[in-house]
């Protein structure tokens, strides 16, 4: 008998997609917009019921301008403009909607959902329990072990260690070394200029990771690489900006998370406390019945 996989979900990255897919025509009773909401809600309703998970887990960014990556780096994300107070009121929804399913929710004003995520996945590596993490970002490449997976959902495309290695030409152990050469413009990491992917995994597969790349950087100009003598220079001129950019890239494995798999495991709701919720949201009867029927209401 096979060991039941945990499935640990990148909450916010479903909330946003539901913000700019679906309609504007959702409101609550006060009048407030809800189509994330609405969006976020059929999406669970959809996991939930395609793979009812012994151990689930659906982890929501907090700590969008707190996270310890800010005081080692203040410029990390400060490019990104906050969420609109429309968006942020959804947010709180939506993690009302997981709380309601009997769904454990994880948050934090200092970790990100996806050290959330990876703390969750070391915990339950740690007896035994294989992951699923259920997002399409590439940053949780890192953390995929033998057993473990990567769900990119809305494409219903999943993949393992292998996978890591087709989609950015690194292994898992590389991934935290390979963006902090490569930077990521969507977090403000700055990473290395002029190499980019290619270069990136090149010289990985070299030297296996960035700390033995930065001892050997005299070698990098004899390689067989497209512009080694500048791509040589470039690593010595911004050494510490590749280490510092590890240090954001890496995911954190010892957020606060639960330390028993069976903290993850669904719960039975109350019944009245799903109704107000569906009331206040307005939701009709089809969500409602869905809603009811996967929290064992």
């Amino acid at each position: 008998m096979s060991t039941p996989r945990a499935h640990l979900v990148d909450g916010s990255l479903y909330v946003f997609r539901a913000w700019h897919s679906m309609p504007d025509e959702f409101h609550d009773v006060d009048g407030h917009p809800t189509n994330a909401v609405h969006g976020f809600t059929r999406f669970l309703c959809e996991l939930l019921e395609r793979v009812r998970p012994t151990y689930l887990a659906v982890a929501f960014d907090a700590a969008l301008t707190t996270s310890f990556r800010n005081g080692i780096y203040p410029a990390y994300k400060a490019n990104r403009e906050l969420p609109p107070m429309e968006l942020e009121r959804q947010f709180v929804r939506c993690r009302e909607v997981a709380q309601a399913l009997g769904i454990h929710v994880l948050s934090d004003h200092t970790y990100e959902a996806d050290d959330l995520i990876g703390s969750s996945l070391w915990m339950l590596r740690g007896h035994g329990v294989p992951s699923v993490i259920v997002s399409a970002d590439k940053d949780f490449g890192q953390l995929i072990g033998p057993d473990d997976e990567q769900w990119d959902y809305a494409r219903n495309q999943r993949w393992g260690p292998e996978g890591v290695h087709a989609k950015l030409g690194v292994h898992p152990h590389q991934v935290a070394d390979y963006l902090a050469l490569t930077g990521d413009a969507i977090d403000n990491i700055p990473g290395v200029p002029g190499i980019g992917a290619k270069t990136a995994a090149a010289l990985l597969a070299h030297f296996e990771s960035l700390d033995a790349l930065l001892e050997r950087i005299e070698e990098v100009a004899f390689l067989r690489l497209r512009g080694a003598a500048a791509c040589a220079k470039r690593l010595r001129e911004h050494a510490d900006t590749a280490r510092l950019c590890r240090r954001l890239t890496r995911i954190a494995l010892d957020a606060p998370v639960p330390e028993n798999p069976d903290a993850l495991r669904p719960r039975r709701t109350d019944a009245e406390r799903l109704d107000a919720l569906c009331e206040t949201l307005r939701f009709g009867p089809l969500t409602r019945n869905r809603l009811h029927a996967l929290a064992g209401a």
